[in-house]
């Protein structure tokens, strides 16, 4: 095995999710799935070990996806999923486990990972890891914003 293989490996199977990101077509999609799935173990957990989760997971993606793309001599390849695991997960963050909640914060997601508004665009102009990670970031944030001001918002009828 020639030196370094296994950190190569590493990090590989941690950016793109226990090589998530290499199913066909829509890695992505694939990527926000999984924090679906996630999501719904760990939610009749602790608010704090969820919160503990997606830090880790954030962390992970952060030290990971710029060295994976070196690795890939690609900016920002598909196959880096990573940051749709944690984007989807801030994105339910303090929300129900209710599927038409969890579905509908899945369509807002996907639907502001494609689009990038401000400053996600930018974000993802970054060179290395804050640009694989910043414009899920910022995804994850807004559809979380988006779904609390729908679940909060006074009903007058």
């Amino acid at each position: 095995m020639r030196p370094g293989a296994l950190r190569d490996l590493l990090i590989k199977l941690i950016s793109t999710f226990f090589f998530i990101g290499y199913l066909p077509l829509i890695p992505g999609t694939f990527g926000s799935i999984a924090g679906v799935g996630i999501f719904y173990l760990l939610a009749g957990g602790s608010r704090s070990g969820y919160f503990l989760f997606v830090f880790c997971i954030m962390i992970l993606g952060l030290l990971t996806s710029g060295k994976a793309e070196k690795l890939l001599n690609k900016k920002d390849p598909g196959c880096i999923v990573i940051d749709e695991v944690m984007g989807m997960l801030i994105a339910l963050s303090f929300l129900p486990a209710d599927p038409k909640i969890v579905v509908l914060a899945f369509l807002i997601f996907r639907i502001l990972d494609m689009l990038k508004p401000f400053p996600a665009g930018k974000l993802q102009d970054l060179h290395g890891a804050i640009g694989v990670m910043g414009d899920d970031l910022v995804a994850g944030i807004y559809t979380n914003i988006v779904l609390q001001v729908i679940l909060n918002f006074p009903r007058t009828v």
